[in-house]
């Protein structure tokens, strides 16, 4: 299966400030002038738009030969024929990125190799990719595309418009909404982490829920998300997930959370809406984690932790508290000489 985009046209620069919400400024104004991408400042061409988000890189702006730059009403803008203003460089260069780089979209091919159950339900529009299985009772909406070697289980719904790609799995009985990006590997419906020991062995709990996945949701590479030992796991809607993340058994992520890589969440704990998490973050099981909490990288959670705070360190402490045990920690051998002057 390969992936199609439809054709972009290019665009001028008037329509380019109309897709970002910007004001076009400069010594030599050409709104008339195309342009084909978006580039970075330094690596741009004259056909080209670029943009500062990061003062890092303030320095290439008077060497940049894009055809304008992106940039925020607090910038110095000396050297630069025009510029577009914005309230978001960032945010506007996502706009033309998107434009110039659409998503890609199913034309209804199955390859040959392709095992597709024959009461599945699959849109006409569908792709399904060389050695993909798709099961009995599964059903795939619009627009959306299966990629190579990808498994999908018996029961299982997709909405329209979602893209999973190579080598991914969603398994037995779960639920993709609409829009919903699977990275390669990713794996959704794995069995949750439920032992009970008997004294002489673990005892393995069937794990009988299902992987609730809402809108606009883009999982990371090789990401698992366990299935519900009773009851639901579920990612809520605009959740974004790197890749190597872990999210356990009858865990909650609320809307709009974002987690980088390596990041994992155990059983039965809850993750607020808007929340923010830092690579290797963990949180240890049947905790909840408030509204709009960012959380440090490498923070340990052991405890439930209140809506709005940011938190770094193991166990997790407000992010100013953590601060001073650092410094304190760097000054402990002259600390320990002074109270030990034997030793």
């Amino acid at each position: 299966m390969a992936l199609k985009t439809k054709p972009v046209a290019d665009l001028t620069i008037a329509e380019a400030v109309a897709i970002v919400g910007g004001t076009l400024e400069g010594k030599s104004i050409d709104d008339s002038r195309k342009v084909s991408g978006v580039n970075t400042l330094k690596n741009a061409t004259e056909s080209e738009i670029a943009f500062l988000s990061n003062q890092h890189y303030k320095g290439d702006l008077s060497k940049t030969a894009a055809a304008a730059v992106l940039i925020g009403e607090s910038s110095a803008r000396e050297g630069v024929s025009q510029v577009i203003l914005v309230d978001d460089p960032y945010l506007a260069f996502a706009r033309l990125q998107r434009y110039f780089h659409p998503a890609p979209v199913g034309g209804g091919e199955h390859h040959a190799t392709a095992v597709i159950a024959a009461d599945a339900r699959i849109a006409s529009d569908v792709d399904v990719g060389a050695q993909a299985v798709v099961g009995a009772g599964s059903e795939i909406g619009s627009g959306s595309m299966i990629g190579p070697g990808c498994v999908i289980g018996q029961g299982v719904v997709i909405g329209q418009r979602c893209i999973v790609h190579a080598n991914a799995v969603v398994m037995n009985g779960c639920v993709l909404g609409n829009d919903v990006i699977l990275q390669p590997g990713a794996v959704i419906g794995s069995d949750g982490f439920g032992y009970a020991w008997t004294g002489a062995a673990y005892l393995k709990i069937p794990q009988a829920g299902r992987v609730i996945i809402e809108d606009d949701v883009e999982i990371g590479a090789n990401t698992c998300i366990d299935r519900g030992a009773i009851g639901d796991t579920v990612i809520e809607r605009g959740v974004k997930l790197d890749n190597l993340v872990q999210i356990a058994h009858n865990v909650r992520v609320g809307a709009f959370t974002v987690m980088a890589s390596q990041a994992g969440v155990s059983g039965s704990s809850e993750v607020g809406k808007g929340c923010q998490l830092g690579g290797q973050v963990g949180v240890a099981g049947h905790l909840k984690i408030g509204d709009g909490c960012r959380l440090a990288g490498q923070t340990g959670v052991m405890s439930d932790l209140k809506a709005g705070g940011v938190y770094a360190g193991s166990p997790a402490m407000p992010h100013r508290m953590w601060l001073r045990v650092s410094a304190i920690m760097l000054k402990l051998p002259d600390l320990w000489k002074t109270l030990n002057p034997r030793k």
